[in-house]
Formats: structure tokens, sequence, C-alpha cells
């Protein structure tokens, strides 16, 4: 695999909120904590889209750079992952993402943080696949099973997709040219102003 990455093809997302749901259900992720969410872009107007965001496993990860203890890797698919146990819940992290992926959990109105969690593309954490003490922690390890993330696997629509980057871009621009868009496609009059038609 070269790179790990999430694709989320807003043409496609019917806001079902199941990749949410399994997610939650798979790794048993404590309340308070989403590591995926589903979000709405222009609700009940003309023209409205949803994506499924969560951990966009960035190459340069600024999680990464502001951790005080280098709680923060990245494993050979450059998928980002952490460690629970050097965590000291600081929300340097929080506060770095632009994604909002890393999350706290929360135990009474103003209570405290505790250790961040934040998803891990099923790939569990530095403990032994497959270990209760990586379960316990991180979740399910469905990477070292052999499977995709099950939140991409879940998608009814595939509008979620989860896996190698190359693949998912040569997914992505087959879907592009079979809809016939271009300068119509959504977003683009935003990321091209004047541009096309």
């Amino acid at each position: 695999m070269a790179r790990a990455k999430f694709l989320c093809d807003a043409e496609r997302c019917i806001e079902c909120n199941a990749c949410v749901t399994a997610c939650k259900n798979e790794h048993e992720v404590p309340w308070g904590v989403n590591r995926r969410r589903v979000v709405t872009i222009g609700d009940g107007k003309s023209g409205e889209r949803s994506i499924s965001v969560a951990c966009m496993h960035c190459s340069s990860a600024p999680c990464m750079a502001v951790c005080p203890v280098d709680c923060f890797y990245q494993n050979d698919d450059g998928v980002v992952l952490h460690s629970k146990d050097l965590c000291i819940g600081c929300g340097y992290c929080f506060y770095a993402c632009p994604f909002g992926a890393p999350q706290y959990p929360q135990q009474t109105n103003f209570g405290t943080r505790g250790k961040m969690d934040k998803c891990t593309f099923c790939a569990g954490g530095p403990e032994k696949d497959g270990s209760d003490a990586q379960f316990k922690k991180y979740g399910r390890n469905r990477i070292a099973e052999g499977k995709l993330p099950l939140c991409a696997e879940m998608c009814s629509t595939k509008a979620l997709l989860g896996g190698d980057g190359d693949q998912l871009s040569a997914i992505y621009r087959e879907r592009v040219i079979a809809r016939g868009f271009g300068s119509g496609a959504w977003g683009w009059g935003r990321a091209y102003p004047g541009g096309g038609s």
C-alpha cells in the first residue's frame, strides 16, 4: 500500500451515518467521542452536500508537530496513530487539527479531559496486534486482519472509500469522468473563480 487515505464523494453521500455507527460499534468508542462524523453543507438548501469526516492521516500531521510528549507516530502505510500511554491530555493536538479529529471523553459537563482518542484507520495502536490491551485502548485492528476500515466497508453508496491513496484517486477520477463533470463539479466555482463554464 502506498499511503492509506480516506476519500468521501460528496455526490454520493446520503447522510445516513452508517459510517459513524459502524465505527462506534466496532471499536466500542466511549460516549461523547466521535471518531467519525457526517457534516452537511448547505443543510436544507438546494445543492446540499454531506461528507464524512475523520482523521485525514496527513503526510505532515499538525497534531504530530505540536504534541509535547510525541505520542503520535506514523506507521509504514502513513496512518497517523497515537499512544494513549504517552498522552497527557493537554489538548494541543485538538487545536492544531483542522478536521477536529482528536476527541476527549468527558465524564461530566465540567469534567477532566482524559486521554485523547481519534480515528486509527482501524489499525489499532502500539500494543501487540489483536491483543486485549490494544482492543481496549484503540479498538479492533482490522488492517492486521487484512480488512479495510469498517466505516468505508459499511458505506452503502460507496461514497466513503478507504485504502491506498493511488487507487482511491483512480476510482474518483473515473467517477468524475463518468459524471461528465469538469467545471460543473461541486466546489469547482469556489476553487477556480471565473474559470470554466
